[in-house]
């Protein structure tokens, strides 16, 4: 196996020799913000909004920005190089930093961020066999903190909602409060219904998705019809097709909702036709 370059900390380092303190924040508290960035053909899709969401959270958390952060294309496109990476992932993290012991209390406002960066070939991306077959998922209590909007590393829940699926056998979780489905596991939920596309408005229950707001854009650019607001389980259910969006599944159909079909139990036209135009758009842009 090949050995990964890392970043940390100003440094690029083999992925053996990369070490954090055990009392960095991070570990200790997940008290931390991410991002992750597709890479397609060596480019990067979407960078700036992502780092334009990594300030956000920062921001909401009270964290300092990293003395990185305007370095952050370099280490990205270094990353990208020194591991040859066609198409993959740039998973980025940022913790309060290391105060010296564990202490419930913020560090002093001083305390230097602890940055991480590191890469993850895929080189099936695009060529997606869960995009092809679609996705089944089931749905699950949402049992997150209130404060979903920030991307923090806090992901025990999610974690376990995917193994819920897995045992289902299912391929994810979509997470239901209230009888409204507020997103996936890690992803953003649609559904589409006599041609309409409809997704949870935003707000702080869900993740501000920066593949949502490019595929939104699009599917408005190529005169579809989107409402944002949210859906229940049962309208869910009763859809002619569904499919989620992220920066790692782009649009991804799904087929099969609690073991109930999705139309034909194939993936359907809008999100095939949405895969497709995010695709080709974002490979305009990429960087």
């Amino acid at each position: 196996m090949t050995m990964r370059t890392v970043y940390v900390n100003g440094e690029y380092l083999p992925e053996d020799e990369a070490k954090i303190s055990i009392f960095d924040r991070g570990f200790l508290m997940s008290d931390g913000v991410y991002e992750v960035t597709s890479v397609l053909g060596g480019k990067l899709i979407d960078f700036e909004s992502h780092k334009i969401r990594l300030a956000r959270s920062l921001s909401e958390m009270s964290m300092i920005q990293p003395a990185a952060f305007d370095d952050l294309l370099e280490i990205h496109r270094e990353l990208v190089a020194r591991n040859d990476i066609g198409d993959g992932l740039i998973y980025l993290q940022v913790t309060r930093g290391n105060p010296g012991d564990r202490d419930f209390h913020y560090p002093p406002a001083d305390t230097p961020p602890t940055v991480v960066l590191f890469t993850q070939a895929k080189p099936d991306l695009v060529d997606s066999p869960l995009a092809k077959r679609g996705a089944r998922v089931i749905a699950v209590p949402d049992m997150r903190w209130g404060r979903r909007d920030i991307k923090t590393v806090q992901l025990l829940y999610p974690s376990m909602a995917k193994m819920m699926a897995q045992q289902a056998g299912a391929d994810d979780a979509w997470m239901v409060e209230d009888g409204y489905v507020t997103e996936g596991t890690s992803n953003n939920a649609y559904i589409v219904k006599d041609g309409r596309i409809v997704t949870r408005a935003l707000s702080n229950d869900i993740l501000h998705g920066i593949t949502r707001a490019a595929v939104l854009r699009f599917a408005r650019e190529a005169q579809m019809e989107v409402e944002e607001r949210s859906f229940t389980l049962d309208e869910a259910l009763n859809a002619d097709e569904a499919f989620f969006t992220s920066a790692s599944g782009f649009v991804t159909p799904v087929v099969e909702i609690d073991g109930e079909k999705m139309g034909d139990g194939a993936p359907g036209p809008v999100a095939k036709r949405l895969r497709e135009i995010y695709l080709e758009e974002s490979l305009k842009s990429a960087i």
